[in-house]
């Protein structure tokens, strides 16, 4: 499952040059990630009310061309990989109406209690899996 979220570039996500900053990307991979796990029935707020926690613990970005300032974006969010105590995503951001990708990466995030790694509870993971791909 792959899912779709937009955001238009802002001026202050970009430099002196109008381009957006590269730090920017990695908050719009965070954007998607809150909109994929919203999309299967999970909000971030009762991970955390259930004292759960979702820190990315490597992440990576490619960047072939820049977004501009007030570019409309599409950024894809898919699942790669779960397990009960980690997470692993793709992205994919692009101009919408283009093919072109601008950047792409992926991020790991693992579930954590108390500051230490955890296994998901089943009311959780039943929803994640079914956003697999």
């Amino acid at each position: 499952m792959t899912v779709t979220t937009r955001h238009r570039v802002k001026f202050f996500d970009t430099d002196v040059m109008g381009v957006a900053h590269h730090a920017n990307y990695i908050r719009w991979f965070e954007t998607g990630r809150v909109e994929f796990l919203r999309a299967v029935g999970i909000d971030l707020n009762e991970l955390m009310s259930d004292g759960i926690l979702f820190p990315i613990i490597e992440i990576d970005a490619r960047f072939h061309a820049p977004a501009r300032f007030d570019d409309d974006l599409e950024i894809a969010t898919t699942a790669t990989a779960l397990t009960r105590a980690k997470m692993q995503f793709r992205y994919e951001i692009r101009r919408v109406g283009e093919e072109k990708i601008l950047t792409e990466g992926t991020s790991t995030n693992v579930f954590t209690h108390d500051g230490k790694i955890c296994r998901l509870p089943e009311k959780y993971s039943a929803r994640l899996s079914k956003g697999l791909t």
